[in-house]
């Protein structure tokens, strides 16, 4: 079963040794640059909220959600109130098991709790060569919207 637990200091360690494929790591930060974003968001006022992907008691793979655009000037409009699927990877040793979809679902249930307050979608964004992702995103329902994050494309789900 899978399950999503914050991060702190008895799991860092396993998620921080999490990895990608070599090939797959112009797509997403490391685990590390990750939390290390997560830190500058949380203490300029904004949201993050980072989680090992946990498999039983084994890490898996590592998620982080955000919300608002509190602490980032340049934000594309989508983010303002709204929740985003900051990051999401799976463990090279992991992958093509399901734990994408799986984390996908869990992600979903949890901001579907407006953890943060209200919001009328999700949003994400991803490099226009990720086939893999852009497959993943929109078996959720997730949308284009034509519009760019730096070089990633955005889509987004209406809650």
């Amino acid at each position: 079963m899978i399950t999503l637990r914050k991060v702190d200091g008895g799991n860092i360690d396993p998620l921080l040794a999490l990895e990608v494929d070599a090939h797959q790591r112009a797509f997403v930060a490391s685990n590390t640059r990750s939390i290390l974003d997560a830190y500058v968001a949380i203490t300029a006022g904004g949201v993050a909220l980072p989680f090992g992907i946990y498999d039983g008691d084994t890490p898996v793979g590592f998620l982080m959600i955000g919300y608002g655009d509190a602490d980032w000037p340049d934000a594309p409009a989508i983010a303002h109130d709204n929740y985003s699927l900051w990051r999401l990877m799976i463990d090279h040793r992991y992958q093509n098991c399901g734990y994408g979809k799986a984390a996908m679902r869990e992600a979903l249930r949890f901001i579907r709790t407006f953890p943060c307050g209200q919001a009328q979608y999700v949003w994400l964004s991803y490099e226009p060569e990720n086939a893999v992702a852009r497959k993943l995103y929109h078996s959720f329902g997730f949308e284009e919207t034509g519009e760019m994050d730096g070089n990633e494309i955005i889509a987004v789900l209406k809650l």
